[in-house]
C-alpha cells in the first residue's frame, strides 16, 4: 500500500511539472559569450552591467517610461525600448532598458513602428544603467532576428555566404571571392558622410567618430576640409586607377575612413611600406616621399582594406578598374598598390579587431550587402597570395 501511495504521488507531482511547463512563456534559454554571433540573452545582460560593449538578444516587450513602469501602446517618442527573454514578460525585473540613439529611431522606435512589439531584434551597446534601471546605451547596431531580416552568413565555418569558395586556393578562390561580393548596393559620395558616421562610430561615445590614422575620438560633425576637421579617406588611393570618386570603388565603404583633413593630406596618394620618419601629428604613423607606414594598431586594418578592393574590384564590366597588389612604390595612376610583402607582414602581425568585425557587419546589413571576407576569413590571405 506505502509503495502504492507513493507511486500515486510521483505521478501527481510528474502531471503538474508537464503543466507548469507548458504554461511558461516562450523565453530564450540558451546563454551567450556577448559576440555579435553569440549574443547575450537578456537575463545576462542584467548581471552584467559594468559598462563593457555586447550583444544582446531579445524581444521587444515596451517602452520604458520609469525605472519600474513600461507602456506597450500610445507610444509617445522613439527614444528607448524594453526587451525581455520572454515575449509575454511583464516584470520589469526581467528586463533591460534600451536607449536608441538617433541614427535608430525611424526604424526601431515603437512610435515609428509599433509593430515591433513581441519581435525579436539584437543589439550591441554598452551594458550601463538607462533610467535607474539595467539596461543598454550607446548603441551601435541593431537588427531584427525574424524573417525580415538579412541572414547571418556564417564566417566561422564559411558556409552561406562563403559556400561557393570551400576548398579553393589561389586565382580560383580570388575569382569565387569576387563573384560573391560582386554588385553591391553602391552609395553616392555624399551618403557615404552619414554612413561613416555610423560604421566608424566610437563605442564609447555615440556622438563620435574614431579617426583612422590618429585614433582619435572626434564629434562626428565635424566634417569638412578644415584644419582638424575629419574627412573622407580613400585607403586604396583614388588616383590609383583614377577612380576618383565615383559610385563603386570612389565610394566602396570597405576602404573608405574618417581621417584629420590635414593627416589625410599628408598621406596623400603614398602606396604603404615600413620606414619614414614619425608624422608630427599622427603619432605611430611614417612617411616618407614615397610611402606611409601607418601605426601599428591599424597596420591589419589597412592591410585587409586592401586585399578587399584587389578581389572586389576586377574590371569585369565596363567602366570598373581592375585593382592589383604589386611589391612597389610610386604606382602613380596605374590601378596597382603596393607593397604586398608589407601588407601580409601587417596583416599576421594585427590580427581582426571586434572594430573591424563590428563595421564588417554594419556595411553588409545597413548598407553594400556584401563583407571583406579577409575580415571573417583571414586565412584567405596565404590561400591567394
Amino acid at each position: 500500500m506505502k509503495e502504492k501511495a507513493l507511486r500515486s504521488k510521483l505521478s501527481v507531482i510528474f502531471i503538474m511539472m508537464m503543466i507548469v511547463t507548458t504554461l511558461l512563456p516562450q523565453t530564450i534559454l540558451a546563454s551567450g559569450s556577448g559576440h555579435w554571433s553569440s549574443p547575450y540573452s537578456v537575463d545576462q545582460a542584467i548581471h552584467d552591467q559594468d559598462g563593457t560593449t555586447h550583444a544582446v538578444e531579445g524581444f521587444v516587450v515596451g517602452k520604458p517610461i520609469s525605472s519600474s513602469s513600461i507602456i506597450t501602446n500610445n507610444f509617445p517618442d522613439d527614444y528607448a525600448i524594453a526587451i525581455a527573454d520572454s515575449v509575454n514578460e511583464t516584470n520589469t525585473n526581467e528586463m533591460v532598458y534600451v536607449q536608441i540613439p538617433s541614427q535608430y529611431r525611424s526604424q526601431y522606435g515603437l512610435q515609428s513602428n509599433p509593430d515591433l512589439l513581441g519581435k525579436k531584434i539584437k543589439i550591441e551597446g554598452c551594458l550601463v544603467d538607462y533610467y535607474a534601471h539595467p539596461g543598454v546605451k550607446c548603441l551601435s547596431n541593431i537588427e531584427r532576428v525574424d524573417s525580415e531580416s538579412k541572414p547571418d552568413p556564417d564566417p566561422d565555418t564559411g558556409e552561406n555566404y562563403y559556400s561557393p569558395a570551400i576548398g579553393l586556393s589561389g586565382e580560383a578562390l580570388k575569382q569565387s571571392l569576387h563573384n560573391i561580393i560582386d554588385d553591391h548596393e553602391e552609395l553616392s559620395y555624399s551618403e557615404a558622410w552619414e554612413a561613416l558616421r555610423n560604421t566608424d562610430e566610437d563605442p564609447a561615445n555615440p556622438n563620435n567618430v574614431i579617426l583612422l590614422y590618429t585614433g582619435r575620438s572626434q564629434s562626428e560633425n565635424l566634417n569638412g576640409g578644415d584644419v582638424d576637421d575629419w574627412n573622407r579617406e580613400h585607403v586604396w588611393a583614388k588616383s590609383h586607377g583614377d577612380f576618383g570618386t565615383s559610385m563603386g570603388a570612389g565610394t566602396d565603404l570597405h576602404h573608405l575612413r574618417p581621417t584629420d583633413s590635414t593627416v589625410n593630406s599628408s598621406r596623400g596618394n603614398k602606396d604603404f611600406d615600413n620606414g619614414g620618419d614619425p608624422h608630427h601629428e599622427a603619432g605611430g604613423n611614417y612617411a616618407d616621399s614615397d610611402s606611409w607606414e601607418p601605426r601599428d594598431e591599424i597596420k591589419g586594418d589597412v592591410a585587409r582594406m586592401l586585399f578587399y578592393m584587389a578581389v572586389r574590384y576586377e574590371g569585369d564590366v565596363s567602366d570598373e578598374v581592375d585593382l592589383q597588389l604589386n611589391n612597389q612604390v610610386n604606382n602613380g595612376s596605374n590601378p596597382f598598390h603596393g607593397k604586398l610583402n608589407a601588407l601580409i607582414e601587417w596583416h599576421n602581425e594585427d590580427p581582426v579587431s571586434d572594430f573591424e568585425r563590428h563595421r564588417n557587419n554594419l556595411i553588409y546589413t545597413h548598407y553594400q550587402e556584401n563583407r571583406n571576407p579577409f575580415i571573417d576569413h583571414p586565412e584567405y590571405v596565404q590561400h591567394i597570395w
